[in-house]
């Protein structure tokens, strides 16, 4: 179960740390590193927070990863922290928010394109530009294919969504008779 509140509270704390030291990029890495390597191998999650293993074991445990991905001293007391205070759980979750703050700090918006066959690497950047233009914000793309759009493409970033598809198109003429009707 997600625990938005509390992990946003928690990457708030850091991300404060994190703009004193102008080291959002190191700190993001090192979390999406863990989040990934947590994601992965599910006896590391659970040696961090099985309460049936003592405290000091679970704290040794995270010595050793915060020693082995070589983190400054603030990220290795964060990291921690979480395991203290029983937290270790959260950090997927605190990842993610950080990640959140840290790309609205980069004026950065993640954007998907969803298109009937595959994009060239010309129509991508086209494509990015353009939703560059609209948000005013730098935007990273993620491109899928779907058949069932029949052709054009469907492009979401945030709120903004703009379908150009034919399927969308045949289905408003499609309306448009009906209510002629």
């Amino acid at each position: 179960m997600k625990q938005v509140i509390l992990a946003r509270r928690y990457a708030k704390a850091l991300f404060a740390v994190c703009k004193e030291n102008e080291k959002f990029d190191e700190y993001n890495d090192a979390l999406q590193g863990l989040n990934g390597v947590f994601a992965t191998d599910s006896s590391l999650a659970d040696s961090l927070t099985n309460p049936l293993y003592p405290m000091d074991v679970r704290e040794k445990v995270m010595e050793g990863i915060v020693a082995s991905m070589g983190v400054d001293k603030v990220m290795g007391n964060f990291l921690n922290l979480l395991v203290e205070k029983k937290r270790a759980g959260v950090l997927p979750d605190i990842a993610e928010e950080f990640q959140i703050m840290v790309d609205e700090e980069k004026n950065v918006s993640h954007g998907s394109v969803v298109s009937a066959v595959e994009l060239s690497e010309e129509l991508q950047a086209k494509v990015q530009a353009t939703l560059e233009k609209l948000t005013g914000k730098t935007v990273k793309l993620t491109t899928s294919v779907d058949p069932s759009i029949i052709g054009g493409v469907v492009a979401k970033v945030g709120d903004l969504e703009l379908d150009g598809s034919i399927r969308t198109q045949l289905a408003s003429l499609k309306d448009s008779i009906k209510g002629r009707e």
